[in-house]
Parts: C-alpha cells; structure tokens; sequence
C-alpha cells in the first residue's frame, strides 16, 4: 500500500451533505434536527463535528453513514448518492465503504479481540490482507492482547478493537460518534492518537462526532453545528480557539432562549 505523505493536500471529497434536512414528528411536535446542510467531508482529513446538544450534529453523521435517511436534500458517500440506493445496495455500502466506532464499542463479548476486528470481513465472507492486518494491529498497539475477550481488556484498550474493527475492511471513510465518551483521559488519548495516526499514516477519512475540546484538537478541521445548521468552522484547531467558538455558541444560544 502507498502511503500518503503527511500533511499533504486532500485528495478530493469523501463525503457530502448536499441541502441536508431532517425532521422529526408533526406540526406543534415537529423538530427540525437539520436545516439545510451542505457541507464537503475531505478525503485524507480528520474532521470533527461539535454543537451543543440538540444541534443536529449525530443526525448529521447519521445521515452521512446510511444508518438515517433525510427528509429532503442529499447524502453522498464516496461518490455515490445514498438516496438512490436499495436497502440491499445501502447494507452494502455500510459493510464494504464505511467503518464505525460508536461510544459504547459494541464488541461481541464471546468473541478474542481478534475475532472482533475480523468480524465485518467474516460476515462479507472476505479475507483479510495479512500485511495491511498487522499494520493495524501494531498501530493500535494489540497485538499482545488478541487472543483476550473484552471483559479482559480495559475500556480504551477495547475501543482500539473497535478501531481496528473500523479500519481493517479499508473503508473509504470511518465515522465515531462519541469515541471516547467512555473513557478516561489516558485511554482517550490512546484512541485519539491511533485515529490521528490512521490519517497521517495511512490516508484514512476520519469523521468524529465529539462534544470534547480535547478531542477535537486532533482534527485538522472542526464544524460547529447550532439548530441544524452548519455555523462556523475551524482549521488546525487546538483546545483554547475550540473552547471560545464553543463558548460563543453557547452565549448565543442563551440570548436566543431569553
């Protein structure tokens, strides 16, 4: 496998929202979760979605990974409109395109840790790539715990299962939601460094879903979501410029409400 060079130009859009809109329920009960989002997801790039709660921003992801439909607009994913899809295509494209890390890991308890991340594969009835196996393995630094089921691993060392779960079918795009929600700050930086490294080493698109600062300073770019729509971004952020467009939302939010 080439890998790409660090730091270099993103090669192209690994995933769209074109006009995205979602609602849920009717009339007086009726929410709109996204308002018209149309925002490109680069290949090669770490991006974080933030917003404060209620701001659309795993509806969004949600959209994006085939696990929701939208109201109206449209979601592409790798060059192929979702919209369009049958559900047996939709299945497909989630098994073969996209990887997934949620917050609550979602091993198989009776599964080895090597197990877990083989699964999706087994499932395809694929096999995997031997060499492009043990360089996730040593990225994600399991290989002394792959004959171990999860209730025999710490929390941060199964979500790098999950991790390598997501990375070992080479999907064109990983989505987490809340990876590190779970976790203590030692374990959390474990994960964020293995998603970091799969985007510098190894070209991945990696999409995260997060409410921490912390957590989104690994990204290379950071979208702010409020009532559905996406309303300002950052590029190479750290912690300190994170916290203060948050907190801006925050105070705007509030003089909405009053």
């Amino acid at each position: 496998m080439t890998e790409q060079p660090t730091g270099g130009a993103p090669q192209g859009v690994a995933a769209s929202a074109l006009d995205l809109v979602k609602v849920y329920g009717t009339e007086e009960a009726e929410v709109r979760a996204l308002d018209g989002v149309t925002v490109d997801l680069m290949k090669g790039e770490f991006t974080a979605i933030m917003g404060p709660s209620g701001s659309g921003k795993s509806t969004l992801m949600h959209c994006l990974a085939a696990l929701d439909t939208p109201t109206s607009g449209e979601a592409v994913v790798d060059g192929t409109a979702l919209g369009k899809l049958k559900d047996k295509a939709l299945t497909n494209l989630r098994r073969d395109r996209i990887g997934f890390v949620f917050q609550a890991f979602n091993l198989v308890p009776t599964l080895t840790a090597k197990e877990n991340i083989l699964l999706p594969l087994d499932l395809a009835g694929k096999k995997a790539d031997q060499q492009w196996f043990d360089q996730v393995i040593d990225a994600v630094g399991l290989r002394p715990r792959l004959s171990h089921r999860p209730s025999e691993m710490s929390g941060g060392q199964q979500q790098r299962v999950a991790c390598a779960r997501a990375l070992v079918s080479r999907p064109s795009i990983v989505f987490a939601d809340e990876p590190t929600g779970n976790l203590d700050s030692t374990s959390s930086a474990e994960v964020l460094g293995f998603l970091r490294r799969s985007v510098d080493e190894f070209g991945q698109t990696v999409v995260m879903v997060t409410h921490d600062p912390v957590a989104a300073s690994y990204s290379d770019r950071v979208l702010f979501l409020a009532d559905g729509k996406v309303v300002d971004e950052l590029r190479n952020p750290d912690r300190d410029a994170i916290l203060e467009r948050m907190g801006a939302l925050s105070a705007a939010a509030a003089r909405k409400a009053g």
